[in-house]
């Protein structure tokens, strides 16, 4: 299934167009995982992929995964140092106020016996900083580009719902579960590499963002 969701593939990198739905790592209460795919991720090669960093079980698109151990390790480098380039877009339920902007809330991690455990803004927090800008509006819905330039879990779910008050839709944690999934898809993602071209890879325009009325407005 995943092979044929390959967005880049060389002798160091594996990019993939993960499903929505698909978590990266095992849950805790059983079931698939990408875990279950590596094996038929190696294209020739007897190592499986590693994931290099992470997308929610319910966030799609690019994903990278490292063929080699030296090559992963420069990868997480290239992520610990901020130079990989994400962009990411999103629906929100609400539309808002201005055209783009950058939020720049530190996150921490909150947790209620009534709603578990949860990403919140919090000033002794991790520093979090969102680039983004607002793309189409329809139906007091919008669609929003989102360039995340740190990569904190639930970053852009918790910045669109407290920094422009609009959560992502179908965002089952910080808003509204929707039938179709959470509008969240990681569409391209470039990461440098020294004395090599870049790994770039850009997933296609997902089709639950179709049915909702947004099209890819590249």
């Amino acid at each position: 299934m995943l092979g044929e969701r390959v967005l880049f593939l060389d002798g160091e990198a594996l990019v993939i167009d993960k499903p929505e739905g698909l978590p990266v790592d095992p849950p805790r209460a059983g079931g698939l995982s990408l875990e279950n795919h590596l094996s038929s991720l190696t294209f020739g090669f007897r190592r499986w992929p590693v994931a290099v960093h992470r997308l929610d079980r319910d966030t799609s698109g690019c994903l990278l995964l490292s063929r080699n151990p030296k090559a992963h390790a420069r990868f997480q480098q290239a992520f610990e140092g901020g130079r990989v380039v994400k962009r990411y877009v999103a629906i929100l339920d609400g539309t808002p106020a201005e055209a783009e902007g950058v939020i720049d809330l530190p996150l921490g991690k909150t947790s209620t016996a009534e709603h578990g455990w949860r990403m919140t803004r919090d000033a002794r927090g991790k520093a979090a900083r969102t680039a983004w800008r607002l793309l189409a509006t329809q139906d007091g819905r919008a669609l929003v580009e989102f360039r995340p330039a740190t990569g904190r879990t639930h970053q852009i779910r918790v910045h669109a719902l407290e920094g422009l008050g609009c959560p992502v839709t179908g965002d089952p944690v910080y808003g509204s579960a929707h039938p179709a999934g959470m509008m969240l898809h990681a569409i391209a993602l470039t990461i440098p590499r020294e004395g090599k071209p870049d790994v770039t890879a850009e997933a296609p325009w997902p089709e639950r963002f179709t049915a909702l009325g947004f099209d890819n407005p590249a």
